[in-house]
């Protein structure tokens, strides 16, 4: 077992460190330029996790909107579910991608809806009052559990299920809010028997977790499935047959007095969004290394949403 100062060490590394670039303080004080629309409700405050992929995600709303003549504002790397909740419900924010099973457990944690269809017709009403959401994509970017390839293989463990036959300690690690999540430890041992130990990793599946589940630190991680490096041959995810997770599917979540202005505009993003298509824009950035920016305007523009007449 290692050592409780290296734990340590691992979880405050964690936090110092983020999937993405961005703001110290995203709340304070807008980034980019914005200036007041001619009618309508102003410039819309377009917002992201701090999660790299998200950050995608947000740049091609923000950008297909620009397409479209509306003025915007970015707030990218707002941070974790709590609180950029909190920034949309107080108005500070107007859109920014979600994913549809999260979004419904965090209003709703004992639903039992699991499919992309039951999720969908639920979270409308589950929302707070001032908040709703437009068509979701086919896009997914669910949780999921991954061990390393070498201990899946040494334990015959591909399964959620297999774990209550492994006699070892189980330690599994994954952004704080995973502790109390639904399909954290509790929902471990609810739907599969199995008891973990859990250990904080504050980037969002990224390098740190990686590099924990490889060297062994915890025994299997939160990474998210349209991870690229889940192609890579290091990792087993392991399947869920108890639908534990719910599923995620990628969805614009949006200040209610604007979304009759935005839906025209974002709901043919989420008609072209496909979970290969996640992916293969998540790849360029770990990949290739290119900021959000240049993956949304080259994907646009591949898709024929941008360069139209406003």
């Amino acid at each position: 077992m290692k050592t409780t100062r290296a734990l340590a060490a691992l979880a405050a590394a964690a936090t110092l460190t983020l999937a993405a670039c961005g703001s110290d303080d995203p709340l304070a004080e807008p980034s980019g330029e914005a200036t007041t629309t001619d009618g309508g409700g102003g410039a819309v405050v377009v917002g992201s996790q701090a999660y790299y992929s998200n950050e995608i995600v947000a740049e091609i709303y923000a950008q297909v909107l620009e397409d479209a003549g509306l003025d915007v504002t970015r707030q990218f790397q707002i941070g974790q579910r709590d609180v950029y909740l909190q920034a949309m419900e107080g108005g500070e924010v107007h859109l920014l991608p979600e994913y549809t099973g999260n979004l419904l457990q965090f209003y709703v944690p004992d639903t039992e809806a699991r499919s992309s269809e039951d999720v969908a017709a639920e979270l409308p009403d589950a929302l707070p009052e001032g908040l709703t959401v437009l068509d979701h994509a086919e896009a997914q970017d669910a949780d999921s559990y991954n061990v390393a390839a070498e201990f899946s293989a040494e334990n015959g463990i591909t399964s959620l299920a297999d774990l209550a036959g492994y006699d070892g300690e189980i330690v599994i690690g994954g952004n704080a809010e995973l502790e109390s999540r639904p399909y954290g430890p509790e929902g471990l041992r609810e739907f599969y028997g199995v008891d973990v130990e859990f250990l904080a990793i504050g980037d969002s599946g990224g390098p740190l977790t990686k590099d924990a589940i490889r060297d062994g630190t915890i025994t299997m991680g939160d990474i998210y499935t349209a991870d690229p490096d889940l192609a890579s041959g290091d990792f087993v995810t392991l399947e869920d047959p108890e639908s534990m997770i719910l599923a995620q599917n990628v969805v614009p979540l949006v200040a209610t007095d604007r979304a009759e202005e935005l839906a025209p505009v974002l709901d043919p993003v989420s008609a072209a969004l496909t979970t290969e298509a996640l992916i293969a824009l998540n790849a360029r950035s770990v990949g290739e290394q290119l900021d959000s920016a240049t993956i949304a305007t080259d994907w646009l523009t591949e898709q024929g949403l941008v360069g139209g007449t406003p």
